[in-house]
């Protein structure tokens, strides 16, 4: 386990247990106290954990952890999740990408997807390959270094989790363009209530996402599957594809039955 997984794990344990002990989380992750140590002074550094005697306990402002040190989690099924997603895309698209792990690796996969950057004339027309719209500043930050891709964010009042722009001037953006597929991470995917977020702010920003485009594509990874959440994004009935993982076929089999589309990487 490398640096940047133990501080995920420490955090999703004090997530968790809301207080922490040095010499039993060293034992329970098989490393030296002395290393747990650091670890925590890093994390307490960063404002995200408040250090006691013995170890640490969670910040007082209550957080959800960031997206810097989610990203670890489930990474191989989201960069085979992204893969697919890229593979849906053609030259010329308009694509929405909301904020996310799973959907920040998907612009990952179509910033380097070979067939997207054409042939040397279609490269001399300084025709983008393809047009982004997005409302996470960390995507668009990623994206704006690549020469074949048109960016386009929003305005709006950023995130500090998600680093989603949120709130009228991103909704006022998002609501004078026209997507031809949209991919959306969700943090819960139900059959029932369709895809959610723990936020309504995002949830209504990412609504409104999903309903400019021509082609919906909800990714995400088993985990979410089944899951529930605060603020509705869509009803199942919205969602064109669902590409996930093979970690869940039951519910697989239960979105297939709902009229969704399943691609299981």
């Amino acid at each position: 386990m490398n640096r940047h997984e133990r501080h995920t794990t420490l955090l999703e344990l004090l997530t968790e247990r809301h207080q922490l002990e040095v010499e039993a989380v060293a034992a329970e992750l098989g490393v030296s106290v002395a290393t747990i140590r650091r670890d925590l002074d890093h994390l307490a550094e960063q404002q995200l954990v408040t250090r006691t005697r013995g170890g640490a306990v969670a910040h007082s402002v209550a957080y959800e952890l960031p997206l810097r040190y989610k990203a670890v989690r489930h990474a191989a099924a989201k960069e085979r999740i992204a893969r697919a997603a890229a593979a849906m895309t053609e030259r010329g698209m308009v694509v929405g990408l909301n904020g996310g792990t799973t959907t920040s690796e998907v612009a990952r996969a179509l910033a380097t997807r070979s067939e997207l950057r054409g042939t040397a004339e279609e490269r001399m027309a300084e025709e983008p390959a393809l047009t982004i719209v997005t409302n996470a500043l960390n995507i668009a930050h990623e994206l704006a270094v690549r020469p074949h891709i048109k960016v386009v964010t929003t305005g709006g009042v950023a995130m500090p989790q998600s680093y989603e722009l949120v709130g009228p001037l991103a909704r006022h953006i998002i609501g004078e363009v026209s997507l031809d597929i949209a991919f959306i991470g969700a943090d819960s995917v139900d059959t029932e209530s369709g895809a959610g977020a723990h936020s309504e702010h995002e949830a209504s920003i990412n609504a409104l996402l999903a309903e400019r485009a021509r082609t919906l594509v909800v990714v995400a990874d088993s985990s979410k599957l089944g899951a529930r959440a605060f603020a509705r994004i869509c009803p199942v009935e919205a969602i064109g594809t669902l590409i996930t993982d093979s970690g869940a076929p039951e519910w697989a089999r239960r979105f297939e039955e709902r009229g969704v589309r399943v691609v299981q990487v």
